[in-house]
């Protein structure tokens, strides 16, 4: 008995041999619910004379299937037929019960099948479920979901960071009509399988981009399409969210094109989970995909430097003013200040108040989908300290085990919980509340506000060391306040004044959150 929203898998069997099954056969699979609804996926090749399909059912009853084959002569692949029973899911895991992701009603958030909003707090383990052994893979899960995580990105095949795995692997060869090492997914199946079972969202980059070493640039498009085509059939039955491209520089009119084509030749005729882009730092992909039917969500990454050209551009530019125009859409930050990253510029070594600063930021200038937090440790994923491959910026970096639990870790679970207990998917930007904008003398004391669209609910986030005077009757009536201490979870009781402006200040010179009403 296969249940609601969980995975019904089965094997076939190829009765014809070929050069490259790969590529040289098509096999897809016509599933028909019990409503009589249909969808048709692909099937994926596992090696050998065998062919496999996986596929999430999202009605309760009696299923049927159909396989067609590019090469009707293969009676082992080509009007293979079954049926299954699906049943009600009845366990805890919050992907199962309220099933896959989609965009929320009014398009600035997530939320599941049945309308219970999803906030997006992922992980960059690029290199985890490439590098990870299995117990070690499930440790940090438990970790992660316990922590209030509820996504996980990583990387799909070998990159800039990672050329070969630990067995001196990589996921394929070649450049246009590319051989796949079966072996490699074998091996990364059951870890991303493993996040799903956690309770989080799987979200694979399917090709990195930023480099010419890198598969989103060495392949083909042809090939890129196959790829890409390939994971979706092999992981799109997980609860995932897509990256098609990676650290890309999506700006050039032919490297825009050539990404819109792959876009549309991998999710036109199947789009059942959301998609995005991850960009290179700095640059804003909205205008180039946002008309584009399989790109739901506008994917960023603040990067990390601290300039004040760098810093303007997460608070005051393409994040702050583009995410009202249309098409709306959900807005994440995906990729900000890494903890134990250097700075680009001064060389600081980025620790949690620059983690917590850049992730409020982020989630205030925009309406609020959620936000990434990342960790050197985490994404190289080292057993022992060692330099990252082709990232000699970033030093030698430490096990992964001693980012289990860091002050920026416990600055994310803080944050999770602080939108837990808001009315966060009704939250949109409210710099008019100030009197003046501390951080248009200087961009590190930028002062984040946002307000219920009601308006009867006011954010607003000051960075160390930062205090702001507000308009009162921008805020109702309200006469209380409760101060928020993003390092400890702790709330302080406030009484507000009712005078025409006040000044507020934080109770120390660390970084706070005010709620007023």
């Amino acid at each position: 008995m296969i249940t609601q929203h969980t995975i019904f898998e089965t094997a076939l069997y190829s009765s014809a041999t070929y050069d490259n099954p790969f590529w040289d056969i098509d096999v897809q699979v016509q599933f028909i619910a019990p409503s009589g609804q249909q969808q048709t996926i692909d099937a994926y090749w596992d090696g050998g004379d065998s062919w496999r399909v996986r596929f999430s059912p999202g009605e309760v009853g009696t299923w049927e299937w159909i396989t067609t084959c590019s090469d009707a002569g293969n009676n082992g692949l080509h009007h293979q037929e079954g049926k299954f029973e699906c049943g009600a899911y009845e366990g805890e895991n919050p992907l199962y019960q309220h099933g896959p992701l989609k965009i929320s009603a009014d398009e600035h958030s997530f939320s599941y099948a049945d309308d219970t909003p999803f906030f997006w707090l992922a992980d960059t383990a690029w290199n985890g479920v490439l590098r990870a052994t299995a117990a070690d893979w499930e440790h940090y899960l438990d970790v992660r979901s316990q922590q209030g995580f509820t996504a996980i990105q990583f990387v799909s095949a070998h990159w800039r960071g990672l050329t070969r795995d630990d067995l001196g692997e990589v996921a394929f060869v070649g450049e246009d009509r590319i051989t796949l090492n079966i072996p490699f997914f074998h091996r990364l199946d059951p870890k991303v399988a493993a996040i799903n079972r956690h309770g989080m969202i799987a979200s694979p980059i399917m090709l990195w981009t930023l480099t010419q070493t890198d598969p989103g640039q060495i392949l083909s498009e042809a090939a890129a399409i196959r790829f890409c085509r390939y994971l979706q059939a092999r992981w799109g039955a997980y609860q995932v969210v897509w990256m098609v491209g990676g650290d890309g520089c999506y700006e050039k009119d032919d490297t825009v094109q050539r990404w819109q084509r792959i876009g549309q030749a991998v999710f036109g005729d199947r789009h059942d989970r959301l998609v995005t882009m991850h960009p290179c730092g700095q640059t804003w992909v909205k205008p180039n995909f946002g008309g584009e039917a399989w790109f739901d969500f506008v994917g960023y990454q603040s990067g990390h430097g601290d300039s004040d050209g760098e810093l303007n551009w997460l608070v005051k530019g393409p994040p702050a003013e583009d995410w009202s125009s249309e098409p709306v859409m959900p807005v994440i930050n995906l990729e900000p200040n890494y903890e134990t990253h250097p700075s680009y510029h001064t060389k600081t070594i980025f620790g949690d108040y620059e983690v917590r600063r850049a992730s409020y930021w982020s989630l205030l200038v925009s309406p609020p989908a959620g936000v990434t937090f990342g960790h050197n440790a985490i994404w190289v994923w080292p057993d022992q300290p060692e330099p990252a491959e082709n990232h000699a910026n970033i030093g030698v970096v430490q096990p992964w085990s001693t980012a289990l639990a860091t002050p920026g870790v416990q600055s994310m679970s803080y944050l999770a919980q602080f939108f837990e207990k808001l009315p966060w998917t009704q939250l949109r930007p409210a710099t008019d509340v100030l009197v003046a904008q501390p951080g248009d003398e200087n961009p590190h004391k930028f002062v984040a506000v946002a307000q219920t669209t009601d308006h009867k609910l006011t954010v607003i986030y000051f960075p160390r060391g930062v205090t702001a005077t507000i308009v009162t009757e921008k805020i109702g009536t309200a006469t209380h306040a409760s101060w928020f201490n993003p390092r400890a979870g702790e709330w302080v009781e406030t009484d507000l004044t009712t005078t025409p402006e006040q000044t507020l200040v934080p109770p120390d010179d660390e970084d706070w959150l005010i709620v007023i009403g």
